[in-house]
């Protein structure tokens, strides 16, 4: 009896053949790997048995082992019972080395062990092993290098207390500019198992250049669609936020420190008569502080990712719709996530890579 050909996700094709491939991987992980990409190209259970010198049972189990549990159910094994072949002092030398290193792969790990204390581990083992001493792997954070942790303590709670304190006329905006491109943004998604899905791509590389501001207490927004984001388009968006705000004294404007906000003409705008723009700059390197990025992040979970749009025009339009009248009408729904609700990333608490 032959299974279906073609049944594996093309990520999980790519593991098992990694797997077999893998010189350091455990014989009979390699076979479990093995008999599942057999089947996955037509052969029978009795040819794959018959291929392999086991019998079709065990290769019937073997599928069912991974179309319930996925690569991880051929990897990662029960190794529960067995004994630690590194005796107490050799994994104390792995745990200083590894900490030391920061080994980017099984592969690397294997090779130190194998070279060192001249043991050879596959790389379930060596998964089950690094878990053991306390090791994951992870994808370092991005940190700005020259970000300072007491500066945004003192910003942190200088906004506090602007906010606590603000009179029944005054409001608070928060400034940005965003520049979303015509192009599909694969994002995952849970499929069921055997099935691939593929995401049309647009060939144009046309942007919006936007220039915004949003009120967190009401869920306003203001998008402008400008040619360039620039002192000009800074102060069209300060007057139509005049405007937005007509019955308040103060408009309290938080923005970034991009030169264009910092213009000869932007302030040459502020000093004219009446203006009831007042403007607070995020520390610079700190985009995290200033809560309308979180809004370009929930636009393009929204609007762009897994999304393709033929026409230039309809990604303008889904993007400024979706902006301009789906946030304010259904800010209810992203007030938990578009928020002010700050943290410190502090440099000292990570491990820089050099």
């Amino acid at each position: 009896m032959k299974t279906n050909r073609n049944f594996l996700s093309a990520a999980d094709r790519t593991d098992l053949v990694k797997i077999v491939r893998d010189g350091l991987e455990e014989h009979r992980i390699v076979r479990r790997a093995n008999a599942v990409l057999l089947l996955d190209k037509g052969w029978s259970y009795a040819k794959v048995a018959e291929a392999l010198y086991i019998d079709d049972s065990t290769v019937r189990a073997w599928l069912k082992e991974f179309q319930e549990g996925g690569v991880e159910a051929i990897v990662l094994f029960d190794l529960k019972g067995g004994a630690c072949a590194l005796s107490p002092l050799q994994l104390d030398e792995l745990d200083a080395w590894a900490t030391g290193t920061l080994p980017a792969s099984t592969t690397e790990i294997g090779q130190f062990i194998l070279e060192r204390f001249g043991l050879d581990y596959g790389r379930s083992g060596l998964i089950k092993l690094m878990n053991r001493r306390g090791f994951d792997w992870k994808k370092p954070e991005p940190v700005p290098g020259k970000i300072d942790a007491e500066t945004q303590r003192k910003f942190i709670a200088a906004h506090e207390d602007l906010r606590n304190s603000l009179g029944p006329d005054e409001a608070v905006v928060y400034v940005d500019a965003v520049h979303p491109t015509h192009q599909a943004k694969p994002s995952g998604r849970w499929l069921p198992r055997g099935q691939r899905c593929a995401l049309p791509t647009a060939s144009g590389r046309e942007r919006l250049n936007l220039h915004g501001a949003i009120d967190l207490e009401t869920g306003l927004t203001r998008i402008m669609d400008v040619e360039t984001v620039d002192a000009a388009s800074t102060i069209t968006l300060f007057e139509a936020l005049e405007r937005a705000h007509s019955t308040m004294s103060r408009i309290h404007v938080f923005l970034d420190n991009a030169r264009y906000h910092h213009a000869r003409v932007v302030q040459g705008w502020m000093q004219q008569p009446g203006r009831r723009i007042v403007l607070h700059f995020v520390p610079s390197y700190c985009p995290h502080l200033n809560p309308i990025e979180r809004l370009w992040k929930v636009m393009h979970e929204h609007v762009t990712h897994n999304r393709c749009y033929a026409k230039f025009r309809d990604f303008a339009e889904a993007v400024l719709g979706f902006l301009r009248k789906t946030v304010p009408q259904r800010f209810d729904e992203f007030s938990s996530t578009i928020t002010d609700n700050f943290r410190v990333i502090n440099p000292k608490e990570f491990r820089i890579l050099a």
